[in-house]
This record gives structure tokens, C-alpha cells and sequence, in this order.
């Protein structure tokens, strides 16, 4: 394993123009699966603890699951806390996560910005970058109106100049998870640019399955530089475990080694189309 610098990987994602990506992990299989992704593509990677497994195992072990995957490997990575609550937050600083996102979006903006202030205080005591969300992500299919989504860029740039955070994750037409046969919303590019230019850092998009390519490539140019992508992993990976069972009984390794394989595909897919491939250090 390479720890790698978190600040660095996103600054240099910014200066080469391409994005850096960053995956959630939901067990043993998924955590190696993105490591072998990362050693093959030679990229660096987060290896993202998100809101689903950290109810089902608890943070410490969903930490340790995580970092027993990185060394065993020769991945350059990041262990990075996907929104975490207020709480969760500084028991991953405890535990040794090297960034962070805490998710304070579903507060007024007063209160996001008094609450993740403080988080970056402390975690930039410690070393640690924070990442924060402003704007409301729907869920995939949702019935929504983008307008009273999308994040507003006077907030932004507000909300930057008082709070310090190292990186700001966007809402612009993204949604969580993906709806079979229904086409992605557009992101709003223009958007995005003007919260770039407004505040001067480099942004992050969650929910980037699904994404058409162009939209991917105009996100990049437009100023964002950290891509979180999940559910087409977890389908990869899902496709593996029933190409097993579709054979019949089969053992329950067989079928997983299978979602792994699948999911390593998919995985250095992402990696190239951000564009970090063969961005490793030396």
C-alpha cells in the first residue's frame, strides 16, 4: 500500500485535467475489487466508507475491512469518510481515516456553515482535508425540481470564504444511484464553472453512474476534479454473482470471486474515463 497525499491527488488531478475517482466499498470482495482496479489501471483511488455499510458493520470495522484491502496492496489510496454525520466524523479522525467529508446539506445554511467550520478546524489540526456538500442530491427516478436542487453559487462562494473546506461537493443535475432505461439528467456546466470561478476549488460530483461521457469530460474542464461513483460498481458486481447462479448451486466463493471480477472491470473503466489512469507515482 501507497498512502497517498489526498490534497496532492486532487491538486494534481487539477493541474493535468482530469478527475480523480473515488469508490464505496460494501465488503471484503468490493474493497479488494477497487485496489486491483487502481493496481491495474495504475491509478490512485479513494477508497470511499459510505452511509450503507457503516450501518450494517459499524465504522470501525468497515475502517479496518477497508484498510486490510489497502495492505495487501500495491494501490496508491486514500481511506476517505463518504458523508459523514457530525458524530461519525470525529471517531473517523480517531480511527485514522485521512480525509473526510462531513455532510451538513440537509441543514440551514447557517448551521451547515457553523457546524462544518468546526469539523475543518479540527480535522485540519490533524492533517486531514474536508470535503462538504452543498446543494440536495436527489435519488435516482425522483420526481424533483432542479431549480430548488442545484446548488446556488452565491451560497457557495459564502460558504467557502467561512468554512476553510478543501473541496466542495456540487449538486448540478446529478442524482444517487441509477433508474434501468431512464436517461441521465444533463448536468449543468455552465453552473458548475461559475461555483468554480466563485470560490476557486476544486469541485467534487457524487453520483456520477449513469453520466454520459460528454457530461463527464464537460464536469472536468468546468472545475471538478473528484468523481464518487457507486452503483454501476455495485451492478458490475451484482452481474458477477448471477452469471454464477444462473449455472445453478454453485458455491458461495465461487459466485463472489465472480462479482469481484466483474467489478475490477468496471472499476478501471471509471479510472480511465476520468482520465487518472496511469496517474500513480512512481
Amino acid at each position: 500500500m501507497k498512502w497517498a497525499d489526498p490534497r496532492k491527488l486532487v491538486t494534481d488531478a487539477q493541474a493535468g485535467g482530469y478527475a480523480v475517482g473515488a469508490f464505496n466499498m460494501h465488503s471484503d470482495e468490493t474493497a479488494q475489487a477497487l485496489v486491483r482496479a487502481a493496481e491495474q489501471a495504475e491509478s490512485p483511488v479513494f477508497l470511499q466508507v459510505g452511509r450503507a455499510i457503516v450501518p450494517h458493520m459499524g465504522l470501525r470495522k468497515a475502517y479496518e475491512l477497508t484498510l486490510r484491502a489497502a495492505e495487501e496492496s500495491d494501490a496508491e489510496v486514500v481511506i476517505h469518510l463518504d458523508h459523514g454525520p457530525w458524530e461519525e466524523v470525529f471517531e473517523a479522525i480517531k480511527l485514522g481515516f485521512t480525509s473526510i467529508m462531513y455532510d451538513g446539506a440537509h441543514l440551514p445554511l447557517d448551521e451547515n456553515i457553523r457546524t462544518t467550520k468546526h469539523v475543518v478546524e479540527v480535522a485540519h489540526s490533524f492533517g486531514i482535508p474536508v470535503e462538504a456538500e452543498l446543494g440536495t442530491i436527489p435519488d435516482a427516478g425522483e420526481a424533483v425540481d432542479w431549480a430548488s436542487y442545484y446548488t446556488k453559487v452565491d451560497e457557495a462562494e459564502r460558504f467557502v470564504a467561512e468554512t476553510g473546506v478543501d473541496w466542495l461537493a456540487v449538486s448540478a443535475g446529478i442524482v444517487h444511484g441509477v433508474v434501468p432505461d431512464l436517461p441521465p439528467q444533463p448536468l449543468d456546466l455552465e453552473r458548475i464553472e461559475q461555483i468554480r470561478r466563485a470560490t476557486g476549488l476544486p469541485l467534487v460530483l457524487h453520483g456520477m453512474s449513469g453520466v454520459a461521457d460528454d457530461d463527464v469530460t464537460g464536469a472536468i474542464k468546468a472545475g471538478v476534479h473528484k468523481f464518487n461513483a457507486d452503483t454501476d460498481l455495485r451492478h458490475a458486481f451484482r452481474a458477477g454473482l448471477e452469471s454464477v447462479w444462473a449455472q445453478g448451486d454453485r458455491q458461495l466463493e465461487e459466485a463472489l470471486a465472480a462479482g469481484r471480477e466483474r467489478m475490477i472491470e468496471a472499476t478501471v473503466a471509471k479510472l480511465q474515463q476520468y482520465g487518472c489512469a496511469g496517474k500513480a507515482s512512481a
